[in-house]
């Protein structure tokens, strides 16, 4: 079953494609998306890579936890679930 990892401190030049390649050493990765600011398409500094197993995860968590990429010291864990946040809108009614 795959496992969608958490990565923070993203440096903001980073690309899906690098993301992705900086986990293949670890295992298949079956996604890499760098999350995107909707307005400017500017990286907000963090995104999220699927890997196919949960020790391929284990193991890219163990290897790139706290390592240095593009100057920035990475954070990896699991993902958490999405949290609800409400419904849409909240404009007033007249």
């Amino acid at each position: 079953m795959a496992k969608k990892l958490y990565v923070g401190n993203l440096s903001y030049h980073t690309s899906d494609s690098e993301l992705q390649t900086l986990f293949e050493d670890f295992g298949s990765v079956q996604s890499a998306q760098v999350i995107k600011d909707r307005d400017t398409g500017r990286s907000k500094g963090f995104g999220f890579v699927e890997m196919a197993s949960d020790q391929e995860a284990q193991a890219a968590i163990d290897a790139l936890n706290g390592q240095e990429v593009d100057g920035r010291a990475l954070t990896v864990n699991e993902a958490r679930p999405r949290e609800d946040r409400g419904g849409r809108g909240g404009g007033r009614r007249y």
